[in-house]
């Protein structure tokens, strides 16, 4: 899997490892994307929260790349997806700084010790501020194949808390942590939406990764999002939008070539034919079978800027730049030279769709799983499934404990519309759903919250 979202060969990814640094993160973008539509959704806002980090993009229609990267502050010029990412996830650490203000990450726990609630970690996350507030049930974590540990993650957080001198309840605790790490993704998605000229009411969020669910209504409500999909195997999102990418090649070639009123229509058709000739050998020589489709463009930029706007090839591609320039900052600069930076091709062969929406995989827990579970004793009061009245917890929202439901995935009833508060539980992610909120499965089995 290639960061700009398409698979390539082994021999290919060896040769130019680069084009592979944020692999994972693209697959979960080409998953999300096949999610939104199979809902009726083609303008979403994928948001990926796992252990350690939260991934967000934004997707109109098409999936698109972008060539100005950084990663760990070193500048990434090959093609890929525009993924934003904040360190915020379930394991962020929670701290005091040295003015007394609460603080969520960058900070992890990590796998080891992780949060407090799997058995070893002795610093609150954001796992455990969900498990105080009853957003995450002790017996359903991983399906049911994980106890949480709800008794020693209120012990260690009261005595943590007395050693910073607070004197916050654990209520109002985890639920200031959990305002403060969705502060932090709110402000990512902003950067990918807002901050780029596209207004969050247009798109439907993808909420997925293990911590997905747990934070999407909140922040899709601060942000006016009308509607949040939660796919099937949210914690399986970015494995399966591997399983479904095409196969896909990019070319560049820099041309530096000025223009006030026309393009060079010719320069253009010669340069472009011959990326074309180089990528269908590519695909020949490496033994994929099928027929490339190639998207063409370019980089343009008013003469005198030091960045570039990648526009798509029309007969309009001026006047198109001028658009989305006016679109992205704001103004125009008339009666400027354009200059033509760089042409892209993308070229990509279609790989058997996938109907993500539907796949039914149970995955086992791995090894390490089962033997830090097996350290603690086990909960009793495990809901059974195919239950005709869902169990009731109480969960605190806006510093109010509430009675919620608690409903198994497996149980939602296609076709019927629930309303919240509600909590719903599958094997790799917990979805948490406000008061007055509604749900329910859609034609492709996603979960589709109106907000």
């Amino acid at each position: 899997m290639q960061s700009a979202g398409g698979i390539t060969a082994l021999s290919a990814a060896a040769r130019e490892p680069v084009r592979t640094v944020l692999s994972g993160p693209a697959g979960g973008v080409v998953g999300a994307a096949a999610t939104g539509h199979g809902s009726g959704f083609d303008q979403i806002i994928a948001f990926d929260m796992g252990g350690t980090s939260t991934d967000v993009s934004l997707v109109e229609g098409e999936i698109k790349t972008a060539t100005d990267a950084q990663i760990a502050g070193f500048p990434v010029s090959v093609p890929m997806l525009d993924i934003h990412t904040v360190g915020a996830g379930g394991g962020s650490l929670a701290r005091f700084d040295a003015a007394g203000v609460l603080r969520v990450g960058p900070e992890s726990a990590g796998a080891d010790p992780g949060p407090i609630c799997y058995g070893r970690g002795l610093q609150p996350t954001v796992t455990d501020a969900n498990l105080l507030l009853g957003r995450l049930d002790p017996v359903r974590f991983l399906g049911g194949d994980f106890t949480l540990d709800l008794d020693r993650t209120r012990r260690i957080t009261e005595e943590w808390l007395k050693k910073q001198g607070s004197n916050l309840t654990l209520e109002k605790f985890a639920a200031g942590v959990i305002r403060v790490v969705n502060s932090t993704m709110e402000k990512a998605i902003r950067v990918v939406s807002i901050e780029r000229g596209r207004d969050p009411r247009h798109f439907a969020l993808v909420a997925f990764g293990g911590a997905g669910g747990l934070h999407a209504c909140a922040l899709a409500e601060a942000l006016s999002i009308p509607h949040v999909i939660v796919p099937a195997l949210p914690g399986a999102l970015s494995a399966l939008g591997i399983l479904s990418s095409d196969v896909v090649k990019d070319y560049s070639r820099t041309v530096l070539w000025r223009t006030a009123s026309e393009i060079p229509r010719a320069l253009l058709d010669r340069e472009f034919s011959a990326l074309e000739k180089t990528a269908a050998q590519d695909f020949c020589s490496e033994g994929w079978q099928g027929t490339p489709h190639y998207h063409l463009s370019a980089d343009l930029r008013y003469r005198g800027q030091g960045y570039e706007l990648n526009i798509p090839l029309t007969k309009n591609l001026l006047s198109d730049f001028q658009r989305e320039h006016q679109r992205r900052y704001g103004y125009v600069h008339e009666g400027r030279e354009i200059e033509i930076v760089t042409l892209r091709l993308r070229a990509l062969v279609k790989s058997p769709k996938l109907d993500i929406g539907k796949q039914q995989v149970r995955t086992p827990a791995p090894a390490d799983w089962a033997s830090c579970r097996d350290s603690r004793p086990r909960l009793s009061g495990r809901a059974k499934p195919g239950s005709l009245t869902p169990p009731s917890t109480p969960v605190f929202f806006d510093g109010k404990k509430l009675a919620t439901k608690l409903y198994s995935r497996d149980d939602l009833r296609p076709g019927r519309t629930y309303s919240g508060p509600a909590i719903i539980t599958e094997y790799s992610a917990t979805t948490v759903i406000p008061p007055r909120k509604r749900f329910h499965l859609d034609r492709a089995s996603n979960l589709l919250i109106s907000i």
